[in-house]
């Protein structure tokens, strides 16, 4: 069995996150049990919500415990199998964490999932066809419900999230509009993705300036909001929102290192009658089939062209991670591992 190298929790972060809160540990791959498979990981995603399950803190879930393997989602390859239904050669979807192999218990309904990469490529089954994805797709779907003519606004538009949420949107008819940090971001989103506009917040440092571009960007006002950010960008929207907007919490990365985020005016709730939701999409499983059924064909077909940014090994995990949180990954951030 191979050697694994893996990035353990070692510490908590103090404010904010650092690479010192991370240890780069090796370990033998234990033999396989009836039911068990060994999965060479290839790819392995990081995600904004990792931030906050370093912390010790009451959540949604439970924090990552130290001196454990970072947890978090991985493409790879079957390389040895106990299990029936896998062999050698499988590409698959699975949990495997901050490490280049894992064993997995296949038995354990949706531990490992075949993915075929013979029109979606690997990589994407971890952002666009994969949890971003369905993360967008359910905000949009089933907490908007959106109708054509609308308009949708997205923040951290050129991420995985964002940008599968633009081409889901435009697929049913709204005009859509991004924020992103950066011209070449927003370039990005209109060119590539085919946003109506895109903003970049780096311009717009307050409340007020975001409002004036919103308002321009928007001319008939917000009826759909996917938050991914918080802050003054979301009292900024909440100033452009029409009456019975719809609102999508998903993460507030504004706050993961622990401060506070007021809003300016709660009052436009009331006033406006806005609808705001919060949701974690794996309490939702029940619709990922429908919603990766559509990803995929989005990608396949070539409506949704996701952009991602690629560390090189195991060792790059740490910095590729805190680089995400500041905003420096252009598109789904990945860590190749083989």
């Amino acid at each position: 069995m191979p050697t694994n190298r893996q990035q353990i929790l070692d510490n908590r972060p103090e404010g904010e996150a650092v690479a010192a809160n991370f240890k780069l540990v090796s370990t033998e791959t234990p033999p396989l049990q009836d039911n068990q498979v060994l999965v060479r990981h290839h790819f392995m995603s990081l995600d904004p919500y990792m931030r906050g399950r370093m912390n010790d803190a009451k959540s949604y879930a439970k924090p990552q415990p130290l001196g454990e393997v970072m947890q978090g989602g991985t493409a790879g390859e079957v390389v040895e199998s106990r299990h029936p239904k896998f062999k050698p050669g499988d590409k698959v979807v699975g949990f495997g964490g901050w490490q280049e192999y894992s064993v997995v218990d296949a038995s354990q309904p949706g531990s490992l999932k075949k993915v075929d990469t013979s029109r979606v490529p690997l990589s994407h089954y971890l952002g666009a066809v994969g949890m971003p994805g369905v993360t967008a797709w359910y905000g949009l779907v089933k907490i908007i419900q959106p109708k054509a003519g609308e308009t949708m606004v997205v923040t951290a538009a050129s991420g995985a999230v964002g940008s599968a949420f633009g081409a889901l949107a435009k697929a049913r008819g709204c005009r859509v509009v991004g924020i992103a940090g950066g011209l070449d971001k927003c370039a990005y989103v209109v060119g590539e993705l085919g946003f109506d506009a895109c903003i970049d917040y780096r311009q717009h440092a307050d409340a007020k300036s975001m409002s004036a571009a919103l308002k321009e960007a928007c001319p008939d006002g917000i009826d759909g909001y996917f938050e991914n950010v918080g802050g003054y960008i979301f009292d900024a929207v909440l100033m452009r929102t029409n009456a019975f907007a719809r609102v999508a919490l998903c993460g507030m990365i504004a706050g993961y290192d622990g401060q506070p985020l007021p809003l300016s005016n709660p009052a436009l709730f009331l006033m406006n009658r806005i609808k705001l939701e919060g949701f974690i999409v794996s309490e939702h499983m029940d619709v990922w089939p429908e919603a990766l059924a559509e990803l995929g064909e989005l990608v396949a077909s070539g409506k949704l062209k996701p952009r991602e940014s690629i560390a090189e090994g195991i060792e790059s995990a740490p910095e590729a991670f805190l680089g995400l949180l500041k905003g420096r990954n252009f598109g789904k951030q990945l860590v190749k591992l083989a």
